[in-house]
């Protein structure tokens, strides 16, 4: 696929999606990045702000399998993965498999579950595979997580462990939406009875494995400039020397964040990222992988005005 129609084909998917979708362009192209890099996804916002219909959405536009898991506090890990069962009449072990088993998992309020069902998700994530008894399974090329969380609750809720937060590519904030969006939403919702799914209201398949397989390939074409990848490396790496910071991005952040920029540049029909590609996205990339130090705590400081203070201080290419 050539960077001409990948540039088409995200402008037809971006229309797919408005028609469920009203406003969250930004949220849109931010999946859009993470689709073509192959990231993953973890939506943040309060109830109410189309989450899960944006995913939703975005699955039914992109022509995907959808799976989607409830996460509560007695899930277990074998409800995710699946299990091997005995078959009596075959005498044979015959492997039910779980709904990750898909290309578009939506993994719904993940933090309500326990750490160690978190946890079943790292294999799948890292490799797109998962390990049954010993057994791996193949995950479809174009699997990809997006998970969602509410920021608002603090009961029966389950703090995402590091290693599972390392492997999102985004961390973004879905906001209230503004005066006249919420206006367009009453207006086109509010004589709506019952649930709707995107497909009710036109949106329909625009892409396909194929299709995403070859969007996935055309950033071959993107050429990252080692001035480009010493930025990158650069950046994530004064993460690690800040004094407000306890924990820095990890050398799979500089990966990622180089691979999303190379995919934002081909989205916007170049062959080549630029400094502000990198900027654009650092915020979303690093904001979850960073951890504050317990003075700057006190002190009320918030990462991601410290990303903005490192992207000031670490001096981009010309």
């Amino acid at each position: 696929m050539s960077l001409p129609e990948l540039r088409t084909l995200a402008d037809r998917i971006r229309a797919e999606i408005a028609k469920a979708i009203v406003g969250q362009e930004a949220m849109v192209d931010q999946l859009l990045v993470a689709m073509v890099s192959q990231g993953h996804v973890l939506l943040e916002g309060p109830p109410g702000t189309a989450k899960t219909f944006l995913a939703q959405a975005f699955s039914t536009a992109l022509g995907l399998d959808f799976g989607r898991i409830q996460f509560t506090p007695d899930l277990l890990p074998g409800d995710i993965l699946g299990s091997n069962l005995f078959n009596f009449q075959t005498s044979q072990f015959t492997l039910t498999r779980g709904p990750i088993f898909c290309e578009l998992l939506l993994a719904d309020e993940i933090n309500r579950t326990p750490p160690k069902t978190q946890a079943a998700l790292l294999e799948a994530m890292q490799e797109r595979r998962v390990t049954l008894d010993g057994e791996t399974h193949r995950l479809p090329p174009q699997f990809m997580v997006v998970a969602t969380q509410n920021p608002i609750e603090n009961q029966g809720v389950y703090p995402l462990p590091e290693a599972q937060l390392d492997r999102f590519l985004f961390k973004l904030l879905v906001p209230y939406p503004d005066e006249a969006d919420e206006a367009r939403i009453v207006t086109n919702f509010g004589s709506r009875q019952g649930p709707q799914h995107p497909t009710d209201l036109g949106v329909g398949a625009v892409a396909n494995e194929q299709t995403l397989a070859a969007a996935t390939a055309s950033l071959s074409q993107v050429t990252l400039a080692d001035d480009i990848t010493g930025y990158v490396v650069r950046l994530v790496r004064a993460t690690r020397d800040h004094a407000d910071l306890s924990v820095g991005a990890s050398p799979r952040a500089a990966v990622m964040l180089a691979g999303a920029s190379k995919a934002r540049a081909a989205l916007e029909g170049r062959d080549y990222v630029i400094p502000d590609d990198v900027k654009a996205l650092a915020v979303p990339v690093l904001r979850h992988r960073l951890t504050l130090s317990p003075a700057a705590e006190i002190e009320g400081r918030d990462v991601e005005a410290l990303v903005a203070e490192l992207i000031e201080m670490t001096e981009a290419p010309r």
